[in-house]
């Protein structure tokens, strides 16, 4: 019985790796495409040499004589030591080189969409250039046009951290002082899991992202949607919002809110998640994460907001809700 319960384990476990929702099999732009081609091949060579490997190795074992001497001798050891490695993966290389040849490009084309990524401990500001050059912030999720270009200006405010959205394309660092681009153009409308992918303290586990990929005219609607204010009929909620010190820390434009220290709400509600895709975005989880979010999310750096009241966490979160 404990045997068959790990292999149901097993199999759920791998299972659990055939969402393609972050998954470098399943590219969505030109580049990733190029990094599944490479992991294929490099997924078929490894098997062959894996089949090649365990047939030495039975012919050690259960061979005549002569063939473990034959395995033995200064020969093999030449062959298979030093020519077949440096065969195989300089052919591994030069097929690299060739597959990626047209990656490498000293400029963006002049109509990508721009959007600046920042890595925080442990979140993401975004940034989209408008077509007017307006800046319009926003956080920890991303839009994309399909079939447009897009350049992402990849930045870190404190540690390295590591961009990677695996349908999209491959990881790229962030480190602190420096900027560097990462150009995709999306195939196809989907909704893309990314996550860092370098070690960075705290909560790094739960430093995710989505990349929403959205027709290219669904775009423009929504990036001028997101340049203009916002706002919510909850009244009270922004009230409350205000009174409790909230615009020290986050930003909403239109009002009082000025704060830089975390993420923008101006549109939050407009948003997938809570949290970096901690929580489905609900009025109810936006209450739980005012009131206790290290429950939720140990280590992020707002503090728990425990001094509400039940009704005016539901006021606060309603606000932040409407806020479209």
């Amino acid at each position: 019985m404990k045997r068959q319960t790990w292999l149901g384990l097993t199999f759920v476990a791998f299972l659990a790796g055939c969402r393609d929702t972050q998954s470098v099999l399943t590219p969505a732009t030109p580049g990733a495409a190029q990094i599944a081609q490479l992991s294929w091949l490099l997924f078929a060579v490894a098997m062959a040499v894996l089949i090649i490997v365990l047939g030495v190795l039975w012919l050690a074992l259960q061979g005549s004589e002569a063939m473990r001497a034959l395995l033995a001798g200064n020969g093999t050891v030449i062959v298979g030591g030093i020519v077949f490695p440096a065969v195989t993966l300089s052919a591994l290389l030069g097929f690299d080189l060739w597959v990626t040849r047209g990656a490498v490009s000293t400029a963006g084309p002049a109509d990508a969409q721009r959007i600046e990524v920042i890595g925080e401990q442990w979140w993401w500001r975004v940034a989209y250039t408008g077509a007017d050059g307006q800046v319009i912030p926003s956080a920890n999720e991303i839009r994309v046009p399909v079939g447009r270009p897009v350049e992402f200006s990849l930045k870190s405010a404190d540690v390295i951290h590591s961009f990677w959205v695996p349908n999209l394309g491959g990881k790229v660092d962030m480190i602190p002082g420096r900027t560097t681009q990462q150009r995709i153009v999306p195939a196809r409308p989907g909704i893309f899991r990314g996550a860092c992918a370098e070690y960075c303290g705290g909560p790094h586990a739960l430093m995710a992202l989505e990349v929403i990929a959205m027709p290219a005219a669904d775009f423009t609607a929504w990036l001028a949607s997101q340049a203009a204010p916002a706002a919510s009929p909850a009244e009270r909620g922004s009230e409350l919002f205000l009174a409790a010190g909230c615009g020290g820390c986050h930003a909403i434009r239109g009002t009082a809110a000025a704060g830089s220290i975390g993420p923008d709400l101006t549109h939050i509600g407009s948003r997938r998640s809570v949290g970096l895709d901690t929580l489905p975005l609900t009025s109810g989880n936006l209450a739980r994460f005012i009131a206790d979010g290290q429950h939720l999310k140990p280590g992020n750096l707002m503090p728990p907001f425990r001094i509400l009241a039940e009704d005016e966490l539901q006021a606060i979160a309603l606000y932040l809700a409407g806020l479209r």
